[in-house]
């Protein structure tokens, strides 16, 4: 699906009740005051709304969505409750537009199977952590290959599987990325989506300066 049409789905979906994400990875990230972080795919705002008042006023959240219109009631969110220490972005996952280092914790729900190049947004969440800096993500993954029918299946891109690639990939994704200490918080039995079977998973995981990935 073309960037244009990525766009103008989740920006009409920004004034829906629709729910977009898979996971909490928010419960489990335990964000500290202080912490610089970031939200992939941060939709209208809420987690970035609510760590940006855990992490404080020394601290800053954020918010990365490709989406104008999402992008747009963030900003009015994070308004109406006057939270001052966030910043939107507009950027793809795989070119984000903040410096190495950037973050002490990344999060995401269901977001990075959109991407087109995911060992990209895996590079992108490796670079933009400090050393010893954490994400907690919940996505989705296939039991097997996604029928190319599904690929651009508005239903399925809604429902977050439409991209989503297979286990073994995933993990390999973050191996090739640098990641060590991939610890599996939750996953799921396969359940069953269009013709293919698919799961949920949360991981977390730290930037260290091996390169090994256990899991």
């Amino acid at each position: 699906m073309e960037i244009k049409e990525i766009n103008s789905r989740y920006s009409e979906l920004a004034e829906s009740d629709c729910c977009l994400s898979c996971g909490g990875a928010i419960d489990y990230a335990k964000p500290q005051p202080g912490e610089v972080c970031i939200d992939l795919g941060s939709g209208r705002g809420t987690d970035v709304i609510r760590m940006a008042e855990i992490v404080g006023e020394y601290g800053f959240v954020y918010g990365i969505d490709v989406a104008e219109g999402m992008l747009v009631k963030a900003r009015q969110n994070a308004e109406k409750f006057e939270i001052f220490n966030v910043r939107f972005i507009k950027s793809d996952l795989e070119k984000i537009l903040l410096p190495d280092g950037s973050a002490d914790l990344i999060i995401s729900n269901c977001t990075l199977n959109h991407a087109s190049d995911k060992q990209a947004v895996w590079n992108e969440v490796f670079r933009l952590l400090k050393t010893g800096g954490r994400f907690v993500i919940s996505d989705i993954y296939a039991i097997e290959p996604i029928p190319e029918e599904y690929r651009s299946d508005p239903v399925a891109i809604a429902e977050c599987w439409a991209g989503a690639v297979t286990r073994n990939e995933y993990f390999e994704h973050l191996a090739n990325a640098g990641f060590s200490t991939i610890e599996i918080i939750e996953e799921s039995a396969p359940y069953v989506k269009g013709k293919s079977n698919v799961a949920s998973i949360t991981i977390a995981g730290k930037k260290s300066n091996g390169c090994s990935c256990c899991h």
